[in-house]
């Protein structure tokens, strides 16, 4: 029985067309490169790899529909943030590689606008910029910090800027707001219709898309599925948080859920009152951190973190529902924007993302094995994932520099600890960023439990 997969969240509702599955694998093939995974990072690659060698047979291979997972789910910011900081690449890798790579993120942003516009995706792409806002006075030193670190790494005005309340005000009227960072190098997106649109595609320059088509198992130069054995040259591995329900790899990434709701479209006065034209998408300097935008149809799609981790890194339909963080969710709109008044939260879904042990998003090619992978975006995929496909797409055909000179290609994040530490460990970590933000909001000083809690879950 086919599932209704709009109901998966707002974004999934709001498509035109069938989503009917396209055909499963009807048996066991041969493709130069198989691609595990029918979300951002296996799409991506797919596009670039078939751009630079029409000649490559290549396959896509997906247990639901394309943009089932995290790729048509998220909040849809489209940011140049890296999940690793600049700090911890340098340390690895160095000054210079550390900048190259914000670099190349912020550069990342234009390119998935000039694809989107190229090849005619209707991703509702809209460059607005992101703003980072403090309302209390605890954030605010946390701000400036943060805009006094991006100094040191050479990074000025033009890249993040600090804007006074009143600043702050004239794009976006916030409830006690104190001040805000402004950075241009972010767009919004339709995250499904960029997910949707990117499979057509990729079906256009002659890629195959099974759906419906789970893989057992990945080894080098194989994929195991229902259907028979996939052998390829490439297996790319593209499962992002899902790769914890292949055998082996329960520790690879935490699957940690983030969820969301969505109000009903909001009337003009509000927007009369709030602003917001620029539809920046925004967020705070809270520990548990949001994330909110200005959908084209004048809804505020927030969310945030919060959802308990699942024992043996488990996942399932259930999850994506956690009517706590829900509830929590709408009082900080409602804080945020008390001219929102009584208006519906119309959507509420949620999510998996993946996190590795020292929070270090890798690509990485074995040219020997054949095995490609791409994971850890700890929720700023939608971005990364692009230069992820960018990155794969020039290690296969063998390329040592450009992109594939990079810092974290290579890269080999430590595994997670086994159950039960696990899931200790990354509740009580989930458990004290929530109490940290209490506890700021009741002393008016930095809560020392979210910088212990950092060094915990490795951040």
């Amino acid at each position: 029985m086919t599932r209704d997969y709009r109901t998966l969240s707002l974004w999934h509702e709001g498509l035109a067309g069938t989503l009917a599955p396209r055909p499963s694998l009807p048996g066991p093939t041969e493709v130069d490169v198989a691609v595990v995974g029918g979300g951002y990072t296996g799409l991506w690659t797919a596009y670039y790899l078939k751009k630079a060698d029409p000649a490559l047979r290549i396959a896509v291979f997906e247990k639901e529909i394309a943009g089932f997972g995290a790729s048509g789910r998220n909040g849809g910011w489209c940011s140049s943030y890296f999940a690793a900081s600049p700090g911890t690449i340098a340390d690895e890798f160095g000054r210079e590689a550390a900048i190259a790579m914000q670099r190349a993120m912020f550069a990342t942003v234009d390119e998935v606008g000039r694809v989107v516009a190229d090849e005619g995706i209707d991703a509702r792409y809209h460059k607005g910029g992101a703003l980072t806002l403090a309302t209390s006075e605890v954030q605010l030193t946390r701000l400036r910090a943060e805009i006094a670190h991006e100094r040191e790494w050479g990074f000025g005005e033009a890249d993040y800027a600090e804007l006074s309340a009143d600043e702050a005000a004239a794009r976006l009227r916030v409830e006690g707001c104190l001040g805000a960072i402004f950075s241009p190098h972010c767009a919004s997106v339709d995250p499904a219709r960029l997910a949707r649109g990117l499979a057509e595609v990729v079906e256009r320059l002659g890629v195959t898309i099974y759906e419906r088509t789970p893989a057992l198992a990945l080894t080098p130069h194989e994929v195991a599925t229902p259907a028979g054995a996939v052998r390829a040259g490439v297996v790319v591995n593209a499962l992002e948080g899902y790769v914890t329900t292949l055998p082996g790899h329960g520790r690879d990434l935490v699957p940690l859920y983030s969820v969301m709701i969505a109000t009903e479209p909001l009337p003009a006065s509000f927007w009369d009152t709030v602003g917001w034209s620029g539809r920046e998408v925004f967020g705070d300097e809270r520990q548990l951190i949001i994330y909110a935008m200005r959908t084209e149809d004048d809804r505020i799609a927030i969310g945030g973190r919060g959802a308990p981790y699942h024992f043996g890194s488990r996942i399932k339909d259930e999850y994506d529902f956690a009517p706590k963080v829900f509830g929590e969710l709408h009082q900080v709109l409602k804080s945020l924007f008390p001219a929102i008044g009584g208006a519906r939260v119309t959507h509420t879904w949620g999510g998996c993302l993946g996190v590795p042990r020292d929070w270090f998003t890798s690509v990485g090619y074995e040219p020997e094995s054949g095995m490609a992978w791409a994971r850890g975006y700890v929720g700023d995929g939608v971005s990364t994932t692009n230069l992820a496909g960018r990155t794969l797409a020039e290690l296969i055909a063998g390329a040592e520099h450009g992109l594939a000179g990079l810092p974290w290609v290579g890269h080999v994040s430590p595994r997670w600890e086994p159950e039960p530490l696990r899931y200790l460990g990354v509740n009580l970590a989930l458990l004290m960023m929530g109490s940290a933000d209490r506890a700021e909001a009741r002393s008016g000083k930095p809560a020392r439990r979210a910088e212990l809690t950092a060094r915990l879950i490795g951040r």
